[in-house]
């Protein structure tokens, strides 16, 4: 099965900048798209940043300019350098990844949708 780990959350003050890591492990042939959301304290999920693994990126309107997602393919793992944090980027960071490709015997197969157990960032001001 496919399991994701994310690691590199912690405390850091307004302005600092911290760097979110995500490994999936399992008998991933490739993933398409990997992903980071947040979900804040009484609020929804949200997306904050994907990328294929083509290297198209898109980014929440709320870290454009701040965050920066990468990924290494041969590695399955996906990154997010977030820097000018604010105090409203506290959350739990959630890291995602979808349409994967996965060794079977003698055959692969798809799976959909798995997720990490997140990782909490706090920003103080």
């Amino acid at each position: 099965q496919v399991q994701l780990v994310e690691s590199g959350g912690g405390l850091v003050q307004a302005g600092g900048s911290l760097r979110l890591s995500c490994a999936a492990s399992g008998s991933i042939l490739s993933v398409n798209v990997m992903g980071w959301y947040r979900q804040a304290p009484g609020k929804q999920r949200e997306l904050v940043a994907g990328i294929t693994s083509g290297g198209s990126t898109n980014y929440a309107d709320s870290v454009k300019g701040r965050f920066t997602i990468s990924r290494d393919n041969a590695k399955n793992t996906v990154y997010l350098q977030m820097n000018s944090l604010k105090p409203e980027d506290t959350a739990v960071y959630y890291c995602n990844a979808d349409s994967i490709a996965i060794a079977g015997p003698g055959t692969h197969y798809y799976g959909w949708d798995y997720w990490g157990k997140g990782t909490l960032v706090t920003v103080s001001s």
